[in-house]
């Protein structure tokens, strides 16, 4: 992890690939597919996001594998060290500003919130929510500065701080919706 605790690209993989496991076991080949599949399809296509080998995870004693006899595509089951680390990567922070990363760990909890528990949901959605404020304060900051220039920044500014507050009145209804089942 960064030092503000947030996620690297490679932990990103990673919450990815045990979030996955966590939902059953699956063979080697058809978790890769899994984990390259949502990623590419978040961020698009990046060497630097795929770099994480699943291999690694095994050697970590992370995900087991559940038959040895089955050759080059076993099938893999998350450990309980992969349920703990699983558990450190969905709570970590997330950093403010909009980029491919971001909307990834964004995403990335949103697919596996479920497997915490209610306060923990609770709090990540806190997280979310603080990380958007930031980005609107930054993008309002930076509209206001430029008010006067000519040109068509402030439009485009507008359009992300409106889209922006979209998904604050988005997160702060689903916070409303997560604290009523509890």
């Amino acid at each position: 992890m960064y030092t503000d605790n947030t996620l690297t690209p490679r932990e990103a993989v990673r919450l990815c690939a045990l979030g996955t496991l966590a939902g059953g076991t699956l063979r080697y080949d058809a978790l890769v597919h899994e984990v390259r599949h949502f990623v590419s399809r978040i961020t698009g296509p990046s060497l630097e996001l795929m770099g994480e080998s699943i291999e690694l995870l095994r050697y970590e004693g992370l995900v087991t594998t559940v038959d040895e006899d089955q050759g080059d595509d076993p099938e893999l089951a998350i450990s309980d060290e992969g349920r703990s680390m699983l558990k450190d990567l969905l709570c970590a922070n997330i950093r403010a500003g909009s980029n491919d990363l971001n909307e990834l760990i964004m995403a990335l909890k949103f697919r596996f919130l479920h497997l915490l528990d209610i306060t923990e949901q609770v709090d990540q959605v806190e997280l979310l929510i603080e990380a958007c404020e930031s980005e609107a304060a930054r993008l309002e900051d930076l509209r206001n500065y430029h008010e006067g220039d000519s040109g068509h920044l402030t439009d485009w500014l507008d359009h992300d701080i409106n889209r922006i507050e979209s998904r604050l009145d988005w997160l702060n209804e689903f916070e409303k919706k997560i604290k009523t089942r509890n």
